[in-house]
């Protein structure tokens, strides 16, 4: 199979593009021919072979742009399955691991200041992602799109109902499972300054407005009172204001491992996340999770099984009780349903892309 993989941005060694690192290795392993479309890269692809493709301009035309070039150069070959990892004109296989920017939008209004709503999604900039999205999302334009939760799939139903619900795809994330399970708790616990007897929530990730950071940072400063409470963050944002002295901020981490080795339970409260890692990483370490419903996610948690779910991440009252459950009834490691290695995810992709081609 010869393949086109259209990805913006790509990096041979980031953490960020270990999905499609794997994804490549494992198809040009089983003797496909790849090419890979993308304005930037870092490093050597092994077995894929590299095109440049040059987008630019100002933010408001970025994606429009590279959609264009993209389409034009992958159009000037012949492939048996073209699989786009970004909103783009005519492709085999999108994978929406995004989510919808409109769905964004209406949760960044739900969250926002009263008068802060109307303006939101007013510029060029939105209004041309909802553009290309809707583009993207033509069944005239794409043949099959591979979501990574029901949540997603949910949402594209809504929005663009026109797409056919059978040639939509659940695959879901994965990640390195063993890199989660080989780590010394008690060295972890040491290097962030933990007693033994202290009871460590986490929160890792940047957009940390996006991602509920402000929230958990008002709860921990109405429990100073409990001095066996610490909220561990990692994140490579920078945090405006004072942080409360129950807060640990231990940067962005390159072995973000020893951070869920550390922690007793991850704390993470998206207004909006397709489906995040981090869920996947806590639950490979073993430790329970408290997520929100805007998370795809939270399809993972068993509620006192694995986790809870927080309908609303403005609910401290509620995130307060599902915090002491966890204090008064430790588990680990604890149980998940779904598999959570990254060759699963993988093998589902490929699946996808065969049955596109033809190959299936």
């Amino acid at each position: 199979m010869k393949l086109a993989l259209i990805r913006r941005q790509f990096s041979a060694t980031g953490g960020a593009e270990l999905y499609l690192q794997r994804l490549v290795a494992a198809l040009a392993g089983a003797g496909h021919e790849v090419h890979l479309f993308a304005e930037n890269w870092q490093g050597q692809a092994e077995g894929v072979q590299l095109h440049r493709v040059q987008g630019g301009g100002a933010r408001a035309e970025r994606a429009r742009r590279f959609a264009e070039a993209a389409h034009a150069a992958v159009h000037a070959e012949s492939f048996d399955c073209v699989f786009s990892l970004e909103r783009t004109l005519k492709q085999d296989v999108y994978r929406a691991g995004d989510g919808l920017h409109r769905v964004w939008l209406e949760r960044r209004r739900q969250f926002a200041p009263w008068w802060k709503r109307p303006f939101i999604g007013m510029g060029a900039f939105h209004r041309g992602m909802m553009a290309l999205e809707a583009e993207t999302f033509d069944p005239q334009n794409t043949k099959r799109i591979i979501v990574n939760s029901q949540m997603v799939r949910g949402e594209i139903a809504r929005h663009f109902p026109a797409f056919p619900q059978e040639r939509v795809h659940l695959v879901r994330n994965g990640v390195e499972v063993s890199r989660f399970q080989n780590t010394d708790r008690q060295a972890a616990r040491a290097r962030f300054g933990l007693r033994e007897d202290d009871f460590a929530l986490l929160f890792v990730g940047s957009g940390w407005e996006r991602k509920g950071l402000p929230w958990l940072l008002r709860y921990m400063s109405g429990q100073m009172h409990d001095p066996a409470l610490k909220l561990l963050v990692t994140t490579r944002d920078r945090i405006r204001g004072t942080l409360p002295p129950n807060v640990v901020l231990t940067g962005p981490l390159s072995d973000v491992e020893n951070a869920y080795a550390a922690a007793d339970l991850l704390t993470f409260l998206p207004i909006y996340e397709p489906c995040s890692n981090v869920v996947s990483e806590a639950l490979a370490t073993g430790i329970p999770v408290i997520t929100s419903a805007m998370n795809g996610a939270a399809e993972l948690i068993d509620p006192g099984i694995n986790g809870h779910v927080l309908d609303d991440p403005r609910d401290l009252t509620t995130l307060g009780m599902f915090i002491n459950h966890w204090r008064m009834h430790p588990a680990k490691p604890v149980p998940t349903r779904a598999p959570l290695d990254l060759d699963t995810n993988v093998r589902g992709t490929i699946c996808v892309l065969e049955a596109c081609a033809g190959r299936e």
